[in-house]
């Protein structure tokens, strides 16, 4: 059911400050997939969604530039995983919620992304997740920036797992089908070339 309620704004938040291991090494959001970098087809979809779209990113910065309204980055150096893209995010988050997305599911539609919109918009206090099956996506979720102090306190008790801060914060789950293929994440080589094949 479709709620004809304006949605609240909401900052977008993509993670792309990983050290991209399972692509030996590459800035994996700069990686052409259908003759686009991967952070393109993200772009392409979230632009519309906010007028505070911010790109976690640790290297290429120039180039990350010119899809984003502002670029952060990790404030321990060593790529200390996705968590430290999530936290600079909600530091300088303009709005009340953030969407954050990983930079290698480029398949996800708009209509998934306004499902999790609707969804967190009816439980305004808890974090969203995207689950399939029993896996949550801990990457493809909704946080409202409130709830920011919570994972700098995660963060300093040495927490590193998103997923694990938001279960812990009553989480709700926004169900998608098992091997749903708007969540593939496509982050080896072999993915990449498999999925050019698809359409998308």
């Amino acid at each position: 059911m479709t709620s004809n309620t304006p949605l609240p704004p909401c900052s977008i938040l993509l993670l792309a400050g990983g050290r991209g291991q399972r692509m030996g090494g590459q800035d994996k959001g700069l990686i052409e997939w259908h003759g686009e970098p991967l952070i393109a087809h993200l772009h392409r979809k979230t632009r519309p969604l906010s007028d505070d779209l911010i790109i976690s990113c640790n290297r290429n910065l120039e180039k990350y530039a010119h899809y984003a309204d502002r670029l952060v980055h990790d404030d321990e150096g060593d790529f200390p995983g996705p968590l430290a893209g999530i936290r600079a995010g909600l530091k300088v988050a303009r709005h009340h919620y953030l969407m954050v997305l990983p930079c290698d599911v480029p398949r996800i539609d708009t209509a998934l992304l306004h499902s999790m919109r609707e969804t967190a918009s009816a439980h305004p206090d808890k974090p969203l997740m995207l689950r399939h099956g029993e896996h949550w996506e801990p990457l493809l979720c909704i946080i409202p920036v409130a709830l920011r102090d919570a994972f700098d306190s995660a963060w300093h008790a040495d927490e590193r797992s998103p997923g694990r801060i938001m279960r812990n914060l009553g989480a709700t789950a926004l169900q998608c089908p098992d091997h749903d293929p708007r969540l593939a994440n496509l982050n080896t080589p072999e993915l990449l070339s498999t999925q050019k094949t698809v359409s998308d």
